[in-house]
């Protein structure tokens, strides 16, 4: 029995990226069934093969970055800006459906892969760009990566510290793949529009659209100059049933009670603190509000007496809406991840993935094989 077709079944896609943000749109595209070939340099190849090695960053005798966002690609080295390179690369590129870079535009001029020079060499190209600042302005050029491009310029890494204390720093990935999921979505509504035409085009992001798209709400409130009040720290919270506490063995959760009024009753019973509902103090929204710090110390006071797994069945079962504050290593066990397909197997091996976060009825995702092999490259072209 032949497997199902899947949507992007017959696609070619170049991937002439490095890192993250625009080979992982073209990860989530060979999900879908898209051949993708990988154009990488015989020098080293994409930096993202060693990605693993940079200090601070986890250690492990897989590559996991590279296993990540390059499985199911294959790769073709050459070098771009020499005659015979470019000539195997167009031979490509002339029955390719989707290019993906993520090389700044000055990068593109020089090696003559701008959307305007390759337009006439297949018009039904879709050429996908992610950069890191946009395409215009002062900072065209500038080099862009999630740290500062996402998560700085968005004002993200502002708001996502405790008061007082220093901007956090965000992880490993966590604008680029964003910023990819975006790029897959540009390149999807291209493909449409070619179904419709028969023509190509090109379509882009940059990873500051992005991280504005992320924090987006806050940057709206500042566009209709409202008022911003101070952030307070979670033990003079604003709303002490939405917030989040530690359990006796150390680990966290997040108490998330939207329905303020008709939450509260119920959860003083699943506390075991029926009269804290009747407790002038708490009775209303405004009286805990008023009395927020009180009530933080007293609920600290509370889950401080027994551990996370007591906790976690005893507010499931009063209804209350909570969740784990997840550590990295609690994911890899999580049923709901695995259940849900966040979490898959791969083609080969006892390996695991993460699946993209797309999902579309009828349409199973490509079993995850591995990534081109992380050898030294080397030699000329």
């Amino acid at each position: 029995m032949s497997p199902s077709p899947r949507a992007l079944d017959g696609i070619l896609v170049l991937d002439v990226g490095s890192f993250l943000a625009g080979p992982s749109a073209a990860t989530v595209m060979s999900d879908f069934g898209a051949e993708v070939i990988k154009v990488e340099t015989p020098d080293g190849g994409d930096p993202n093969r060693r990605l693993g090695e940079l200090p601070g960053l986890p250690v492990s005798e897989h590559n996991y970055s590279w296993l990540l966002d390059s499985r199911n690609k294959k790769s073709f080295a050459v070098y771009l800006s020499k005659p015979e390179g470019r000539e195997a690369f167009l031979k490509l590129l002339a029955r390719a459906d989707v290019l993906v870079t993520n090389f700044p535009p000055a990068v593109l001029a020089r090696l003559r892969l701008t959307y305007e020079e390759l337009k006439p060499l297949n018009p039904r190209l879709v050429y996908a760009l992610v950069t890191g600042y946009g395409e215009a302005g002062d900072e065209v050029n500038k080099p862009g990566f999630d740290i500062n491009a996402w998560w700085a310029r968005s004002g993200l890494m502002d708001l996502v510290h405790a008061p007082d204390g220093p901007p956090a720093n965000s992880m490993p990935g966590m604008g680029d793949h964003p910023t990819g999921m975006a790029l897959f979505g540009a390149v999807m509504l291209a493909l449409y529009q070619r179904e419709k035409t028969g023509r190509g085009a090109k379509v882009s992001t940059s990873l500051m659209a992005s991280g504005a798209w992320a924090n987006a709400t806050l940057i709206q409130a500042s566009l209709c100059d409202a008022t911003f009040p101070d952030r307070a720290p979670r033990e003079r919270c604003r709303n002490p049933i939405i917030n989040f506490y530690r359990c006796r063995d150390d680990r966290w959760f997040m108490l998330t009670v939207l329905r303020a009024d008709k939450g509260w009753e119920p959860f003083t019973r699943a506390i075991e603190r029926p009269e804290l509902a009747s407790d002038p103090r708490f009775t209303t929204f405004e009286s805990r509000q008023a009395n927020a710090a009180e009530l933080v110390a007293i609920l600290d006071a509370v889950f401080a007496a027994r551990d996370w797994a007591a906790w976690r069945e005893r507010l499931k079962s009063y209804n209350v809406t909570f969740g784990p504050i997840a550590r990295i290593g609690d994911i890899k066990d999580d049923p709901q991840m695995t259940a849900a397909e966040v979490i898959v197997p791969m083609a080969e091996g006892p390996f695991r993935t993460v699946s993209n976060p797309v999902s579309m009825a009828g349409q199973p995702k490509v079993t995850a094989g591995r990534a081109p092999a992380s050898r030294s490259f080397g030699g000329s072209a």
